[in-house]
C-alpha cells in the first residue's frame, strides 16, 4: 500500500513534467480511510475501528463529501498553475 502511494506520487510528478508543454496539469488526491461500500466491512469491525481511530487526529473516518472542495479546485481555473502535487485527504492519518 505504501509503495503504491509512493508510485502514484512519482507518476504524478513525471506526468506533470511531460504534460506541461501541452498545457495540462497533473495532480492527485490521496484518500485515507473513507466510508464507502468498499470499506463498510472494515468500518463495522470494532477491533479495526479501535485500532485505526486513535491514529486519525480528527477522530472520524472520511466521507466522500470531504473531497468536493479539492475536486472543484483542481477542475477550476484557480488551479491552472498548480501541478505535480498530491493532496493527502486523510484526517491527519499520515502525520503519525
Amino acid at each position: 500500500y505504501a509503495a503504491t502511494k509512493a508510485a502514484i506520487n512519482a507518476l504524478v510528478r513525471a506526468l506533470a513534467v511531460e504534460l506541461a508543454r501541452h498545457g495540462v496539469t497533473a495532480n492527485a488526491i490521496l484518500p485515507g480511510w473513507i466510508m464507502s461500500d468498499m470499506t463498510a466491512g472494515l468500518m463495522a469491525n470494532e477491533k479495526f475501528v479501535a485500532n485505526v481511530m486513535p491514529r486519525i487526529p480528527v477522530r472520524r473516518f472520511g466521507e466522500p463529501s470531504d473531497f468536493g472542495g479539492i475536486a472543484v479546485y483542481l477542475m477550476s481555473k484557480a488551479s491552472s498553475y498548480h501541478t505535480a502535487d498530491c493532496f493527502v485527504i486523510d484526517g491527519g492519518y499520515t502525520a503519525f
